[in-house]
This record gives structure tokens, C-alpha cells and sequence, in this order.
């Protein structure tokens, strides 16, 4: 048996009564309330930057090819599919290429008329990302004889045109000659982001060819997906060395630099609140086993009277610490999973869209995360209660015996 950890059991059982008791459970609150506010907190940090993200590449994937051109507008020289696929097909980290066109027009749709872009896509684009946008109808259908006159229009931009699905809405196009196509709105989807809901409708891509006289090896533009994110920066000066001579390739990291520098600096913010709670939580355990020590003088100069080693009577409160320690930690997995579940399950606390770019707080069940802030946390603790342990090799068990 081991002696430290049966005598550390012992004074375990102190009376509620004692000031060693209230301060223990101070303790043991501090780690679970250090705790929980971790998780959660990145637990909701992930989900902003999920959702934000998602939201982001459902309408521009990681990457964009087009052609290097002065001019800012939208309707850019077309580049050729077959030669942006022969190019980069090669590229293990690539996931996904999918052309895309941009057109502007005038949508006009009973007495209001509202400025907008249309973004055409072909069968092959991914709709998964877009379809968790969807608040309405579905994505466009498409047919094999004929480009399909289905739309998909954002929330915003369907009450500004009192569009409903099934509704038809004019589009003009102005060109030379001025053209004007009919569209019958088949999904309305709603991300919370300005920039795309207040002008972006996404369309057949067949229609922009048929307008601009193109080819169907004609596009606008190539979107990339890479197959993992973070590798955006190493997979991009790889794409830029293969690609021909007259196109240009933007990230979407500088595309919406705003919205990824947000999210940067709130992570970083939320790293120094967390630095500061495991300070406090770290602080409050080396009070209490400081605390355990003066109350327990007497034990130890008796113990040390008796043959006692120093490190024999310091494992005995180091046991004890472990054990508020894991008492701790348990509570506070507990409290923040329960408060994690019913966030999710519920949505019960509501945000503002116009600001925070989703109406409910998200949650991001990242379990390997939460994890490693149970061994920081565990190990961290440890670590504190082994400060105050070593003034017991400065007790002498003449004046322990007689300390009051």
C-alpha cells in the first residue's frame, strides 16, 4: 500500500465545517469553471470560423484562376476549361475545379428593378456547400437540351423583388445589342453576408456563353477546393508556377481579407482570455494546498518526528491536489458539454445576422481540442501544486509539533 496516498485519503475527509474545506471546494470550483469557460470558448470560436468560413466557399471556393486583366469589372476575357484542367491536373492537393462566369444585369420583376450579378454555373459546380444556405425551394435544375432558366436568389434579394419560389423575374443585360433572358426562381438562400446576399444570384452558366457568344470550352473563370485549407498558402505557389503566362490566381484568404483578419484577431483574443483564466485557476490551487500545508503543520512535523521522508509528506499533498484537481476537471467537462449540447440542440441564445453574420451562437464539436484543454489544464495544475509542497522540506519537526 502506499502510505502517501492512504494518509492523503485520510485527511481527504475533512469536516465541512473546517476553513480547509471551504477552500477546496473554492479550488475545485476554480478548475471547473477555468474549464468549462475554455471549451466553450473555443467550442464557439470554431463554430464562428466554420460557419463563417462555409458561408464564404459556398460562393467562392479557396482559390480562383482567371484572366490577368486591368479592368476591375466582373465581365472579364474568358479562359479556356480544357487548358486550366490540363495544367493543374496533376496537383495531388487539389480536390475540386469548377468553371464559373459573372454577368451584371438589371432584374426587373413586376414594378421593382433592382441592380445585380449573376453568377452562372455548370452541372458539375458542388451545390452541397450552397444547399446549407437554402431557406427555401432548391438549386437549380439542370436540363441536357437547353440552358435551365432556374435561379437561385438570396433572402434579401427576394424581398427587395417581392420574388417567392416559382415566381418569374427579367433580367436585362446590357450589351450591345441589349439583351434580356426570363428566370424563374427555383431556391432563395439566405448566408448572412452582405457581400454576397445583396447582389449575387446564381444562374445557368449556358446563358452567359449564349450572351457573350462563347464556346462551351469557355468560362469566366476556374474555382479551386483544396482538399485541406490550411495548405492554401503552399498549394497556391504551386498552382501559380503551372498555370499559363496570361491568367492570375487570387486566394480567398485576399479576396475577403477583412472577414479572415476578423476571425484572426478573434481567436487571438480569445487566447489571451484563456491564458488569463488558467492563471487565475493555477493560482487558486497553489493557495489551497498552501493553505492544506499551515493547517496541517502539526501532521507533518509528527510525520517527520516519525521517519517521515520529505518526499513521502509531500506526495501525500500532491495526491490530495490530484484529487481536487480531477474533481475539478470532471465538473467542468460536465458543465460545459451540457451547456455545448443545449446550445446546439435549442439554439437558446440568439445573435444579431447584421453583425455577427449567423442568428444563433454556433457550436463546433471538436472533441481532440477539447481534449488536449483537459491535459493543459490537468497538467498545468499539477505543475502549481508542486510550489507550495517544497517549503515542507524547510519544516522542522521540533517547531511543527509545537506550531499553532
Amino acid at each position: 500500500m502506499n502510505i502517501s496516498r492512504f494518509i492523503s485519503n485520510r485527511i481527504s475527509d475533512t469536516g465541512t465545517q473546517s476553513f480547509t474545506a471551504s477552500v477546496t471546494k473554492i479550488a475545485i470550483i476554480s478548475i471547473a469553471i477555468g474549464l468549462a469557460i475554455m471549451i466553450v470558448s473555443f467550442a464557439i470560436l470554431e463554430g464562428f470560423r466554420n460557419q463563417i468560413q462555409t458561408k464564404i466557399f459556398s460562393f467562392a471556393a479557396h482559390l480562383q484562376v482567371k484572366k490577368y486583366d486591368t479592368n476591375n469589372s466582373f465581365e472579364g476575357e474568358p479562359i479556356s476549361t480544357r487548358l486550366v484542367e490540363s495544367d493543374l491536373k496533376d496537383i495531388p492537393d487539389i480536390k475540386n475545379m469548377q468553371p464559373y462566369s459573372f454577368k451584371t444585369a438589371i432584374a426587373k420583376a413586376g414594378d421593382e428593378v433592382l441592380g445585380l450579378i449573376l453568377k452562372g454555373v455548370d452541372r458539375n459546380y458542388d451545390m452541397g456547400p450552397m444547399r446549407e444556405n437554402l431557406v427555401a425551394g432548391k438549386t437549380i435544375t439542370f436540363t441536357d437540351t437547353a440552358a435551365s432558366n432556374d435561379i437561385m436568389v438570396s433572402q434579401q434579394i427576394a424581398d427587395k423583388l417581392k420574388l417567392n419560389i416559382g415566381d418569374k423575374a427579367t433580367f436585362y443585360f446590357i450589351q450591345n445589342p441589349p439583351r434580356a433572358r426570363r428566370f424563374t426562381v427555383a431556391g432563395i438562400y439566405k448566408t448572412g453576408l452582405e457581400e454576397f446576399d445583396q447582389a449575387y444570384v446564381i444562374g445557368d452558366m449556358q446563358h452567359i456563353r449564349d450572351l457573350n457568344k462563347w464556346a462551351d470550352t469557355l468560362s469566366g473563370g476556374y474555382e479551386i477546393v483544396l482538399k485541406d485549407f490550411t495548405k492554401i498558402d503552399t498549394v497556391a505557389n504551386v498552382i501559380f508556377d503551372k498555370m499559363h503566362y496570361d491568367l492570375q490566381l487570387q486566394k480567398i484568404t485576399d479576396q475577403y481579407a477583412q472577414l479572415f483578419d476578423w476571425m484572426k484577431l478573434l481567436k487571438k483574443n480569445v487566447i489571451i482570455f484563456l491564458v488569463l483564466i488558467i492563471f487565475v485557476a493555477t493560482f487558486n490551487m497553489v493557495s489551497t494546498v498552501f493553505i492544506m500545508i499551515l493547517e496541517r503543520t502539526n501532521m507533518i512535523g509528527l510525520l517527520k518526528a516519525l521517519g517521515g521522508t520529505d518526499r513521502q509528506i509531500r506526495s501525500i499533498f500532491f495526491f490530495r491536489g490530484l484529487n481536487l484537481a480531477l474533481k475539478g476537471i470532471f465538473w467542468g467537462n460536465v458543465i460545459a458539454l451540457s451547456f455545448c449540447y443545449i446550445q446546439d440542440r435549442f439554439k437558446l441564445i440568439p445573435l444579431d445576422p447584421e453583425n455577427y453574420y449567423m442568428d444563433t451562437v454556433p457550436i463546433n464539436w471538436d472533441f481532440p481540442v477539447f481534449l488536449l484543454l483537459n491535459i493543459i489544464t490537468l497538467v498545468l495544475t499539477l505543475l502549481s501544486i508542486l510550489i507550495p509542497t517544497f517549503m515542507i522540506t524547510r519544516i522542522r519537526p521540533v517547531n511543527a509539533i509545537k506550531f499553532d
